[in-house]
């Protein structure tokens, strides 16, 4: 499309067929497929191509819009102005992820919104699921009340609704059952539950890597209960989240919450500008962003560029220090995950995985030494690397290759002194020399 003033019907047909493939790759329902790719074409046809852009980018540009409208504009929150307590009911098939969401939905109210809140199991059917929900719920520093199998979930919920009020909860969440399945007494249970509780808010739970069935799941759950929003999870997952468009599309209900790992944290507002950028392969350079901010400590990045700026020696200490701030935002793949598509394909998987292999070795090696052997490592000799090597667990030559990177490092600490930094990356031509950069 390069070199053509407007967007026509002839240029377009091309340009959506690769939005098409790009939409069924990320699972996106048939029928929501369809009906995107029509808005798009409509608004596209005849518009005009600014200034700079190709109208390629102008398409990209529709795209992404209307991928974002379709997914809801903006973030949804959780509505909560109601007499405590505020009753949220979390609905989903099982296996979506329902109770680690509950505990995850417990942390943000709790940390984002100062609320105390109560969770409660309503699953009596599944093994272990309430004693699961008493585990996960400490870990995220709510309370739990407690249920048992023989009970009947009706009796659980107005039971825990009971307690919630007499202990002034300012939330109570309620985690009902799922089935493998949808069948008709589980939704005529969770009707029952619905319209006893009479919830300020119900969230449908849906696995994001569910992707073509998630439209079935949803359309079985809004007929069935009056859903408010729906929580998204294992989005950290290998698809793209198409779930996201089809299940939005489908219930009509905003998207509130993304669970984007394992840990108890790992739940996000939704961004459905971001999530758009994701499902079309752009990566998420905002959520890379905030991730950096959050897993690095400034301060200790701040006393090493002091360090560095007073010329005083860059050591092993410093070293581990950087391996681990690296670890805390969730790795080399963490990071590469959030990679627009074509970036994360170059630096390959199975680079990544060498590469944090490495990285835990260099830890190990490190670990091994004593506190002066970090400070002085020029005291490490052949005895003291078959000690450490030992130690670590690896062979002597993994210890003089660490060494060798971290002089390496040291080299370019020192060049950085005084302002010559701007004199190296003059002679390695720009950034042409950086893995990764220019090439």
């Amino acid at each position: 499309m390069r070199g053509q003033a407007r967007i026509t019907e002839s240029n377009v047909q091309d340009m959506l067929r690769e939005v098409r493939m790009a939409l069924l790759e990320a699972d996106v329902a048939l029928p929501v497929v369809r009906d995107f790719i029509a808005r798009v074409k409509e608004k596209a046809l005849g518009q005009e191509v600014v200034g700079s852009l190709s109208p390629g980018q102008a398409l990209v540009g529709v795209v992404h819009r209307e991928l974002t409208a379709t997914m809801g504009e903006g973030v949804s929150d959780l509505d909560l102005a109601t007499q405590p307590p505020a009753i949220i009911l979390m609905a989903g098939l099982q296996g979506a992820g329902k109770t680690t969401t509950t505990a995850k939905l417990a942390k943000h109210l709790i940390e984002k919104r100062k609320k105390k809140v109560l969770t409660v199991s309503a699953d009596v059917y599944r093994p272990a699921a309430i004693d699961q929900l008493k585990t996960v719920t400490q870990a995220a520093g709510a309370e739990w009340f407690p249920s048992a199998p023989t009970d009947k979930p009706l009796d659980i919920a107005r039971a825990a609704v009971d307690h919630a009020r007499r202990h002034y909860m300012d939330v109570l969440l309620v985690d009902t059952a799922g089935r493998l399945a949808i069948d008709e007494a589980m939704m005529a249970e969770i009707r029952e539950l619905h319209a006893a509780l009479k919830p300020i808010e119900t969230l449908f739970v849906v696995d994001a890597m569910q992707g073509q069935d998630a439209i079935n799941t949803a359309k079985a759950f809004k007929e069935a209960l009056p859903l408010t929003g729906i929580v998204l999870t294992k989005l950290d997952g290998d698809s793209r989240g198409g779930a996201a468009l089809s299940v939005k599309q489908i219930t009509g209900a905003p998207i509130k919450f993304a669970g984007v790992s394992e840990k108890i944290d790992g739940l996000e507002v939704f961004d459905a500008d971001r999530h758009a950028g994701r499902v079309l392969g752009m990566g998420d350079i905002v959520a890379l962003v905030e991730e950096v901010q959050k897993g690095v400590d400034l301060q200790a990045a701040e006393k090493l560029a002091q360090k560095v700026k007073s010329g005083e020696g860059f050591d092993l200490n410093d070293f581990l220090a950087q391996i681990s701030q690296m670890k805390k935002m969730g790795g080399l793949s963490g990071l590469l995950d959030k990679l627009p598509t074509e970036l994360a394909a170059k630096a390959g998987q199975a680079d990544m995985d060498r590469a944090e292999r490495d990285v835990r070795r260099m830890e190990g090696i490190i670990n091994s030494m004593t506190p002066l052997e970090r400070r002085k490592p020029e005291l490490i000799k052949a005895s003291r690397k078959r000690r450490i090597a030992a130690g670590a667990g690896v062979q002597v030559q993994e210890v003089n290759r660490l060494l060798n990177q971290f002089e390496q490092m040291q080299g370019m600490m020192k060049k950085m002194k005084g302002g010559g930094l701007m004199k190296m990356m003059k002679r390695m031509g720009g950034m042409k020399g950086l893995p990764g950069m220019g090439r």
